[in-house]
């Protein structure tokens, strides 16, 4: 797997992010095979270096930019030195693609906006990733995954009538904006293929939220329904009952999309035997959460996943990250991997979530120490001799790894 050739292989990507939404499709662009070059400033680096979970570190480094950093190489350069910028121009003519979530107008302070970039390489595609775009009136407030969630309108999708507005633990909108970059770059590239030229490429994190609930959003436009919550807790408010989490006899139980006659026969239940309509799930939600709630708590967990499986009712358990882990699927399909790293040999990390039959994504570098690569870059890729890459380390213009 190591030394497959991945489907990007052709591509050079300058990864000018910081924090999640960025970082994390220049890693999903280098698991599938291009060179991503993440460009940092000199001394402490992007954001999540020197910032983590309770300052957690692992082979020397926060574990959150471990986790989003495989797959590329560190070049420290300082962008607000004029041999820094210098440094990165010559870079730009050898690259397909730059990639940055700075505030609006930060890039064009800095000289590296699209335009800047496009003088220098027409072919380059250039992605912006930001919280509400390049117009309109929130255009220069901070993108951040919950504030965001608080804007789209889900957060009144989950639980009970009166509950407080519901955040997701995942960081949904953060990571979703990253995928959806990667999707428009890789259409930029496409269309670069017929055109000859680059093109840019914009992602807002509001924009992507309100897509990822087009289903209710479609409703609430043409019905002016809104998905209602109800007395009883629900896992979505616009979900017929029995959707939701029920404790058991030793932990917790999830339910998803089970028709009522189903979940009659999964609880022996006459009364739920005779809804047989879609509908009759919202009609009587309330009532049948009521009936519902406590039924769980007679069996475990494995023996009503046995029960529900027997009848073809979708269900699961809920775990913690220590049971994901030990689970049978997750050690059998191999979603844990290792990722080399500079400090300590190698560090833990989840494995690229796509698979490709002919060219597979691979984890061929671990998250790279600040500085890193920046003499393998400017000797080997820009031609720069020894001397002076020695003379733009010691004026500060760029950074190289602390031995």
């Amino acid at each position: 797997m190591n030394s497959a050739k991945g489907a990007l292989d052709n591509l050079r990507v300058i990864d000018a992010t910081q924090m999640l939404a960025g970082p994390i499709a220049g890693t999903r662009l280098g698991d599938l095979g291009a060179d991503v070059i993440k460009i940092e400033p000199p001394v402490n680096g992007e954001f999540n270096r020197t910032r983590g979970f309770e300052d957690r570190q692992s082979n020397g480094e926060m574990t959150t930019f471990l986790a989003v950093n495989r797959n590329k190489r560190s070049l420290s350069i300082d962008l607000k030195s004029a041999e820094g910028k210098e440094v990165l121009y010559e870079l730009v003519k050898k690259s397909d693609v730059f990639l940055q979530n700075f505030r609006f107008g930060t890039a064009d302070r800095l000289g590296i906006g699209y335009a800047d970039l496009k003088k220098i390489n027409p072919k380059i595609v250039y992605c912006s990733i930001s919280g509400y775009g390049s117009f309109g009136p929130y255009r220069d407030r901070p993108g951040q995954d919950l504030i965001v969630q608080g804007y789209s309108g889900s957060m009144f999708s989950v639980g009970a009538l009166g509950d407080d507005p519901t955040p997701s633990a995942l960081w949904g909108a953060d990571v979703m904006t990253g995928y959806q970059a990667v999707i428009g770059i890789l259409a930029a590239i496409e269309s670069r293929h017929q055109t000859g030229t680059g093109q840019h490429v914009e992602i807002d994190m509001l924009s992507v939220v309100m897509d990822c609930q087009l289903q209710e959003i479609v409703t609430f436009l043409n019905t002016d329904r809104m998905p209602t919550r109800m007395e009883e807790r629900s896992a979505h408010a616009s979900i017929p009952a029995p959707y939701g989490v029920y404790k058991t006899k030793d932990a917790w139980l999830t339910l998803a999309m089970v028709p009522l006659s189903i979940l009659g026969e999964v609880l022996d239940n006459d009364f739920l035997r005779t809804l047989t309509h879609y509908n009759d799930g919202h009609k009587h939600r309330d009532e049948i959460y009521k009936l519902i709630r406590h039924s769980f708590q007679e069996k475990t967990t494995a023996e009503w996943i046995e029960i529900c499986d027997r009848v073809g009712a979708w269900c699961g358990p809920v775990y913690d990250y220590e049971a994901l882990v030990k689970d049978p699927h997750i050690i059998e399909t191999k979603y844990i991997w290792e990722q080399p790293q500079l400090r300590g040999g190698s560090a833990k990390t989840v494995r690229p979530p796509v698979r490709l039959s002919d060219t597979p994504p691979t984890i061929r570098r671990g998250a790279p120490a600040l500085g890193e690569h920046t003499k393998e870059i400017l000797i080997d890729l820009l031609g720069m001799p020894a001397t002076k890459v020695e003379e733009l380390i010691k004026s500060g213009a760029v950074g190289t790894v602390k031995e």
